[in-house]
């Protein structure tokens, strides 16, 4: 066998993040994906018809552009539309988050000012702020920065939302921390919407031009440029199946970790890994459209993304539905238009349409008929224009990507104890020389790279 200084298991973007991060740091490192392309959550296929590109999980990155290591890397292909995401509400009404902070401030009239003071100072503040909240916190450079963040985000989102006296304000709360997948009332979920608002004004929620799977092939190539190796098709039940290494990274949940290395984890690391949860899953439908989306109100045909759901406490009744194991008749639907802006998505006067739902964790009931329920009720016409669709269940998913355990695509459950995972390298180190560098661990789910890098940097300063 060859001889590496690290090997990757898994080729995600957290796994090849790590990746390139140990390859910067002058090692030869080995890359080995189950799957035969890299990718992960981020890979892009025809799912539909001939020439219609979906991106089969990521697809908008609102922490992509702003990442600290992917900055630090040059990634800036990015396309980015000036409406980052709006929120439809009956009667052709609309919350809108331009990237621009001015102009979403006029658009809120009356909620303009109280949305200004609190999203405003953390917007001004946000290349501070976001290296520190992906980071495995320690003590915050900029402790004034992240107080403000953090003080009110420890707040649920429905005490949020209470500041706020227009359905339109309310919705963008809701559609923002609905991206917790956990119900409004939990502590935290107000720090989930923030991060979100302040991604979309400071940096934009782009996608990537041709396909998410783009990003992730780009940084296989670093790797390979700089003399690593990458091989597809090459699954690992245990650690025997890799060469020997110094530095052994899983890009992969915890009871994986578990399955593969469970012989060099000791009894208190096996217990702490044991006691992670999944999450509720997702059930997703990709579309194949004859032309735009038909919405009645006049800017989310202009939105990379599009929260439905109605009211705030419309959207807060469908995530508590779902935490409590129920099936929301009108669920809370995430919409991406990813075509509108990209030419190579589909065929000339076509479109791409991407939607999901939450789910019960494993759930394998078809939520199809509601998701395109709840398009239609904010864009009526729609289901006319629709050539084809692909669904997409939770148990499905588990099987595309064994990462996504009963669908969950968020490395685990939400929690305030998972949101306060301060500054330490026992997130990542499972074993002497064996680190977990998934979405499980600091700080969390996302396409942004950060917990790969985070995993190999703390494998970096172990081996001096």
């Amino acid at each position: 066998m060859e001889q590496y200084d690290a090997v990757i298991v898994g080729a995600g973007p957290n796994g090849l993040s790590a990746a390139v991060e140990l390859t910067r740091s002058g090692r030869r490192v080995l890359v080995v994906e189950a799957s035969d392309e890299v990718g992960g959550g981020t890979r892009t296929k025809e799912l539909t018809l001939p020439g219609f590109h979906h991106d089969v999980c990521s697809a908008i990155h609102p922490l992509g552009a702003g990442s600290p290591f992917f900055r630090s890397l040059g990634i800036d292909e990015w396309i980015h539309p000036d409406i980052p995401a709006t929120h439809p509400l009956d009667g052709g009404r609309a919350g809108v988050v331009f990237r621009d902070l001015a102009a979403t401030v006029e658009h809120l009239g009356r909620d303009g000012p109280k949305y200004r003071a609190v999203i405003g100072p953390l917007t001004e503040s946000a290349d501070a702020l976001i290296p520190t909240v992906l980071g495995p916190l320690g003590l915050p450079s900029n402790p004034v920065t992240l107080a403000r963040f953090g003080l009110p985000g420890i707040a649920p989102a429905t005490i949020a939302a209470r500041g706020f006296s227009t359905a339109e304000a309310r919705g963008i709360i809701a559609g923002m921390a609905a991206h917790a997948i956990t119900p409004m009332n939990r502590p935290f979920t107000a720090a989930v919407a923030e991060l979100f608002l302040v991604a979309a004004h400071a940096y934009g929620w782009p996608l990537v031009p041709g396909g998410s799977q783009r990003l992730t092939e780009h940084l296989a190539r670093i790797v390979v440029e700089a003399g690593g190796t990458v091989e597809t098709g090459h699954f690992v039940s245990t650690l025997n199946d890799v060469p020997d290494a110094p530095i052994v990274m899983l890009d992969v949940m915890p009871p994986a970790a578990l399955r593969i290395a469970g012989a060099r984890i000791d009894q208190s690391t096996t217990r702490r890994l044991s006691a992670w949860r999944s999450g509720p899953g997702v059930f997703k439908v990709d579309l194949a459209l004859d032309g735009p989306v038909p919405w009645e109100d006049p800017f989310s045909g202009g939105a990379g993304t599009v929260h439905l759901g109605g009211t705030f406490d419309e959207i807060a009744r469908a995530e508590a539905d779902v935490a409590a194991g129920r099936h929301p008749e009108h669920p809370f639907v995430i919409v991406a238009q990813q075509s509108l802006f990209d030419a190579q998505r589909a065929p000339e006067g076509q479109q791409t349409l991407w939607a999901y739902t939450h789910v019960p964790a494993g759930s394998t009931v078809d939520m199809s008929g509601r998701i395109e329920g709840q398009i239609e009720r904010f864009a009526p016409g729609f289901r006319d224009r629709v050539l084809a669709r692909h669904t997409i269940s939770s148990p499905q998913y588990e099987v595309y990507n064994p990462n996504f355990v009963g669908g969950d695509i968020a490395g685990g459950a939400f929690s305030g104890r998972r949101a306060l995972r301060f500054g330490s390298t026992r997130h990542y180190r499972i074993a002497d020389g064996t680190y977990l560098c998934g979405s499980s661990t600091p700080p969390g789910g996302g396409v942004h790279g950060m917990c790969g890098f985070h995993a190999a940097r703390a494998a970096i300063v172990d081996q001096g």
